[in-house]
């Protein structure tokens, strides 16, 4: 029998459920314990959120279960969840996305199993404009983070060439991503194209540890930069959302210099995260990504390797 609760979050009701219900079983993490570490990340985790459309991925059973993404805001959503109308080209309709405005809406996505927040790279009020440029770096075994990181390195001098400043973030699954804030007029097809030009030439200068071949079979101990994200109908993990691993770990932003030091020493574990650890991190440091909603750059007319 479902066990059922009712939070006060905001001057909002919120029916929640089985709070003691397991969705990390290697580690007994419930799903009481993931509402409450939506709460307490939620003052650094918000500013990433707002505005824009949400895809949420849900574990009803926890992360051993079966998974299903949900574009479409659920239709039992309380009146006071705001959405936003986007175009999906894989349904050929306009959905109605979820807008995480505030905290009583991130409980209640936490309370539906919403273990992990993909959002668009624009905002609502006009989602043919990305507000950042992204590149996934994922290992293909035996590559781990470490090798990332130096790809990252790489891709960070690169950047910085062309006067942009880029930021880090664990994938909080096994690899690292690496933001660059616009935020100023520009187009997905113009991210895209820099992307993929940037992602080639790190893979002819460095052939033998990165590929920009989308291809499984050319991963095989590389690292796949991933230019593609960069497009108005996918979504990325957002910064400081849980991950659906054996332990609640969490795409959590990092400085060059820990990118730095995971290379030096070659330790993967220098660059994972658990929840418990990532609100220590913002407790002291505050949110290391923030520029990334706030900063304003442009992107070069013309790039020459």
């Amino acid at each position: 029998m479902s066990e059922k609760a009712e939070l006060v979050v905001e001057n909002r009701r919120i029916q929640v459920s089985n709070l003691d219900k397991v969705l990390y079983p290697k580690v007994g993490f419930t799903k009481g314990q993931v509402i409450n570490y939506y709460i307490r990340v939620a003052p650094v985790l918000l500013l990433h959120l707002k505005d824009r459309p949400l895809t949420m991925k849900r574990y009803p059973n926890g992360v051993e279960g079966q998974f299903f993404y949900e574009k479409n805001c659920p239709s039992h959503r309380p009146k006071w969840v705001k959405t936003a109308k986007v175009w999906s080209e894989g349904n050929n309709r306009t959905m109605d996305y979820c807008l995480a405005q505030d905290l009583p809406t991130l409980v209640w996505a936490a309370n539906l199993a919403d273990l992990e927040l993909h959002t668009s790279l624009a905002r609502k009020r006009d989602v043919a404009r990305p507000t950042m440029m992204v590149f996934d770096l994922d290992p293909g075994a035996p590559a781990d983070i470490v090798r990332c990181c130096q790809v990252g390195l790489w891709l960070r001098d690169l950047l910085a060439k062309m006067k942009l400043k880029s930021f880090a973030k664990t994938s909080g699954s096994k690899g690292l991503q690496v933001y660059v804030p616009l935020n100023t007029s520009v187009t997905f097809d113009q991210t895209k194209d820099l992307s993929r030009s940037l992602a080639r030439h790190l893979e002819h200068e460095h052939a033998n540890l990165v590929t920009s071949n989308m291809s499984k079979a050319a991963r095989k101990g590389k690292v796949f930069v991933d230019w593609s994200q960069n497009d108005e109908h996918k979504t990325t993990i957002c910064v400081y959302s849980l991950r659906a691993k054996e332990e609640p770990t969490v795409s959590t932003p990092v400085t060059w210099d820990e990118v730095e030091n995971c290379l030096k020493k070659k330790n993967a574990n220098l660059l994972k995260f658990r929840s418990d650890q990532v609100l220590a991190r913002v407790d002291k440091s505050g949110d290391l990504f923030e520029p990334v909603e706030n900063l304003t750059q442009r992107l070069p007319r013309k790039w020459k390797a």
